[in-house]
Formats: C-alpha cells, structure tokens, sequence
C-alpha cells in the first residue's frame, strides 16, 4: 500500500482527495470503535482522577504534534515553504539548495521511522487478541497510502532527485514490516499494552485529522470528501461489530 501511495503521488489524479478522505475516516473508526476501549480495559487504572490510556492517548497525541513541528513534516508548513522558495527564492536568496534537501530528507525518514511504530502497533494489537489486530492492520494499510505519497512527495517537493524519492519510499514500505517482527520477540504485559494502545490511538487521531483530512479537503470541494470520510467510519464500524 506504501508503494501505491508513492505510485499514485507519481501521477498525482483527481480522485486522491477521496482516497485520503476515506482513508481518515478509517482511522477515525479504528480509534473511536476498537483502540480506546480496549486499552481503557487494559490499562484501567487512573492517575488524579483520569484513566492512564487517555492520559496515554493525550500523550501520543502531543508527541506526534512536536516531532512533527520539529521536522517541519506538516502540510501547512510545507506550502508555505514551496510558497516562499518558489516565489522570493531569486529576490531574498535565503534557502540554499542543499538546505532545502536536508528538510525534505530529515521528514521523509521521520515518515519511515513512523512507519516503523505502525508495524510494532499492528504486532502490539494482535497480542491484545485477533480482533484488535485485525482492525489496527486496516487502519495501518489504509494510512500507509497517505505514507507513501506523502514520502515521495515530501522528498521531491524540496529539491531530491527521483531515485532518493524511490529508495525513501522503499524504506517506507519495508519499515512497518520491520516493526512488526520485533513484537514477535517478546510479549508486551497486558497493562503496558493498554498504556500503549492509548498512546497509538492519539498518534493515529493525530495524523488524521492534523495530516491526511486538512490534505484530503485543501484543492477540492469537501462535501464528496466529506461522504468518503463518514463512509470510512462506517465501515470501520460494521467491521469491528461483526469482529465482536
């Protein structure tokens, strides 16, 4: 799916915004339906009157927000940067070349070792039991196409040649494969795998809503992209009932 997403960003269509659309809402479902309340079971302790998942779900939410502050990753920064290049580049001369390819390499492999965390998140979730596993490896798959789009996209968009691109989003694909076979060397004890649940639940909401709707919505009118998320929560929906 990693290598789709990187294929379709090649030729980049009209028809993207609803994939990512449907794409978030698949993650939206898997977060709210199966994520949460299972790591609320698991991890059902409480620290000043608050369960420890949520408290770990605020927690992922917010780290993935600093690293991806802190590698310029997010799509409003990335369009004010092509902006600001594209347009005062020759008048202000401030962005030297090699620069502008640093930035895009440092988010590219901040994307892979992201990837990484979704394999162990999908390993993490099938020792919590099948159900659970089976609905993170939707919502991973589903998010890896806007991974490897955004991978190759990122790379290009500042200055990498098309083979760096490439090799990037091979990275990317074989990370999540990565991931999970380290869960296969140990077991996880059942309440840190709840803390962890929660934790990967505020990282998924994250790039949702903050990466892959803002993107789905920007170049297009949203009442289709609109339909294709809440469909995507359906789905996930019916198919975590039926799991159950």
């Amino acid at each position: 799916m990693t290598l789709i997403g990187g294929f379709v960003a090649q030729r980049t269509g009209d028809r993207r915004h609803l994939v990512l659309g449907f794409a978030a809402g698949l993650m939206l479902g898997v977060v709210v339906f199966d994520l949460l309340p299972e790591a609320l079971r698991q991890a059902p302790g409480e620290v000043h009157g608050v369960p420890q998942a949520l408290l770990m779900f605020a927690g992922g939410f917010l780290a993935i927000h600093v690293v991806e502050r802190a590698v310029a990753i997010h799509r409003g920064h990335e369009g004010e940067y092509a902006e600001h290049t594209h347009g005062h580049h020759h008048a202000h001369g401030h962005t030297h070349p090699s620069g502008r390819q640093g930035i895009g390499l440092s988010a590219a492999l901040a994307l892979v070792g992201h990837s990484v965390m979704d394999g162990f998140a999908i390993g993490a979730a099938f020792q919590a039991g099948t159900t659970v596993g089976t609905v993170v490896a939707i919502a991973v798959v589903a998010h890896d196409f806007a991974d490897g789009f955004n991978t190759y996209t990122i790379t290009r968009l500042y200055g990498n040649n098309r083979r760096r691109a490439l090799t990037l989003l091979a990275a990317d694909a074989i990370a999540p494969v990565s991931g999970a076979a380290i869960t296969l060397a140990f077991t996880i004890p059942e309440h840190l795998l709840g803390l962890y649940l929660g934790f990967f639940s505020g990282f998924l909401l994250y790039l949702a809503t903050s990466d892959i709707l803002p993107e789905a919505h920007s170049p297009h009118p949203s009442r289709n992209t609109l339909l294709c998320t809440l469909a995507g929560v359906g789905f996930m929906w019916l198919v975590i009932g039926f799991a159950n």
